[in-house]
């Protein structure tokens, strides 16, 4: 007995130490309304002089501007409380290093901002409210007045603060505003990052956001903001071994974005983003469920998507980039998906993101597309199953689709591309064609159908590929035509094994299609 009592007592003191590592918000208020930003940053400052701690948030409403957390800090939010932002600009001066849409530059404080920390993390069931409203209108009186306004003091900040700073000449619109509203969330250069369970809202511009950041796991986590410009969801940029799961996400731009710097200053970092998995997520309205790019210049690679639901995305999974923009995106797997009520495209990758056609010669300035495979998706209500356009001097390459259903407006349009494989491949389209291959070399349609095809319509159509091969069709309804081919550079088209008893017209050629280029087996 005397041995159990004393083990109490040594356990005791050891119980009273372990709670003074937390530190009660809520106790150091004096009441609603209160702004709180210098008793926050107090307890965190107090906290990481200890060697770190948890700064606490019981049930209730807080208010704060920026705040800095620093290495071995947690903010834990309780069920019921609301860690709501300040919406007066001069709380998030002065001015910090980030990176703002791909280029690093002198800003507002993020909402929540760390600089070269780690071990941070974000915790509970609470709240966290950016109050983006103030924000929002702010740029729609910058970006829609007719005659440039007089400048704020803040617009005067940001000039004399990034003198000398570079950026394309097709991003001058944007760098015209001279306002950039700060993200609710960055770690910047900063390793060991979680956030979980909370639920956050509103922000001002893009939501969660590491940049160059290393170890991030995101799980469990809500959040929505309302139809509100470039609030994107989750948004790493040139971070390693991410991690993000079990998120429920509706906002007012794209979901979950990936991205690494934009144009020549993403290639001056030359950090890429890489070793991302992202799964058994739900994603709601916004303008992409997942999207890789547009700002990619420093590369993204390795990356799962895997286990989620798209519905009401304007676009399933996307990816974008350009002609002066650079950098690789490569070892993409998508898989286990499911679509529903997509507005564009269920998948897209265009590299003509800001319509550039002018052909350039290949270098540091020309994005590259390969290795990126799908399968396993289900979709219905999709407005267009998807596009693949690449560019004349870098197509797109090695990309297969594999156990796809998906029932749409418009088929695939697969444009400039080569090593691309179709297996087991069922689209139903309302209009055209369900598979239209242009431009393209080293095509694999293996298994690929229509469960409705539409009469006088084929349900594939190429022109000017060379190196196809279309196989182990079968249709057993009747049905007008299923093959069709034009162009006077097609050739080395191989027709195998395909059962299509009831079709009235296997295939018709135009008359510029040489003799020789369709070879039956």
């Amino acid at each position: 007995m005397r041995k159990y009592i004393a083990a109490i007592i040594l356990l005791f003191p050891l119980s009273i130490l372990a709670q003074t590592d937390w530190i009660n918000i809520a106790e150091r208020s004096k009441g609603k309304g209160e702004l709180l930003t210098k008793t926050i940053q107090s307890a965190i400052n107090e906290a990481s002089e200890k060697g770190g701690g948890t700064v606490y948030f019981p049930a209730g409403d807080y208010l704060t501007g920026a705040i800095r957390l620093k290495s071995n800090i947690t903010l834990h939010l309780d069920a019921g409380a609301v860690l709501r932002f300040s919406d007066d600009f001069n709380h998030y001066l002065p001015f910090v290093e980030m990176r703002w849409e791909g280029t690093v530059m002198q800003n507002f404080s993020p909402l929540i901002y760390a600089y070269e920390v780690e071990n941070i993390a974000i915790t509970g069931r609470g709240t966290i409210d950016g109050q983006g409203r103030k924000w929002w209108l702010e740029l729609y009186r910058i970006e829609t007045a007719e005659e440039k306004p007089p400048r704020t003091k803040f617009q005067k900040m940001w000039v004399e603060q990034n003198n000398g700073l570079e950026t394309s000449e097709y991003y001058q619109r944007t760098m015209s505003w001279e306002f950039f509203r700060p993200p609710l969330f960055q770690a910047y250069k900063s390793e060991n990052i979680l956030i979980e369970g909370v639920t956050i809202q509103n922000s001002p511009f893009w939501t969660v956001n590491p940049a160059f950041c290393n170890n991030i796991r995101i799980t469990g986590v809500t959040i929505t903001n309302p139809e509100s410009p470039n609030t994107d969801g989750i948004n790493p940029t040139s971070c390693m071994n991410v991690h993000i799961s079990d998120c429920h996400i509706s906002v007012g731009d794209d979901c979950i974005t990936i991205k690494s710097g934009r144009d020549a200053d993403g290639r001056k970092w030359a950090t890429p983003t890489e070793n991302v998995t992202i799964t058994n997520c739900t994603m709601l309205s916004g303008h992409g469920g997942v999207v890789i790019g547009s700002e990619m210049s420093g590369g993204i690679k390795k990356v799962t998507i895997s286990n989620c639901v798209f519905d009401g995305t304007d676009r399933g999974i996307r990816l974008k980039t350009a002609r002066g923009r650079g950098g690789i995106v490569e070892d993409i797997r998508v898989s286990n998906i499911v679509m529903n009520n997509i507005q564009k495209e269920a998948i897209m990758m265009n590299m003509f993101y800001d319509k550039n056609k002018e052909v350039e010669p290949v270098s540091e300035r020309t994005p590259v597309f390969r290795n990126i495979h799908f399968s396993g998706i289900t979709g219905q209500d999709i407005n267009v199953a998807g596009k693949v356009m690449g560019i004349e001097e870098m197509p797109v390459e090695n990309i297969s689709f594999s156990d796809i259903n998906f029932k749409a407006k418009e088929g695939f349009y697969i444009s400039v591309a080569k090593n691309v494989e179709f297996h087991d491949v069922s689209v139903t389209t309302e209009m055209g064609p369900s598979f239209e291959i242009i431009n393209s070399e080293d095509i694999i349609l293996d298994n690929v159908e229509s469960e409705e095809p539409i009469d006088s319509t084929p349900v594939v159509k190429i022109e000017n590929a060379r190196n196809l091969v279309l196989s182990n069709a079968a249709i057993f309804q009747p049905f007008d035509q299923y093959f069709s081919v034009s162009g006077e550079k097609t050739e080395n088209i191989f027709l195998q094994n395909n059962i299509l008893p009831e079709v009235k017209s296997l295939m018709t050629t135009e008359n510029n299609v040489p003799e020789e280029a369709i070879i039956e087996n």
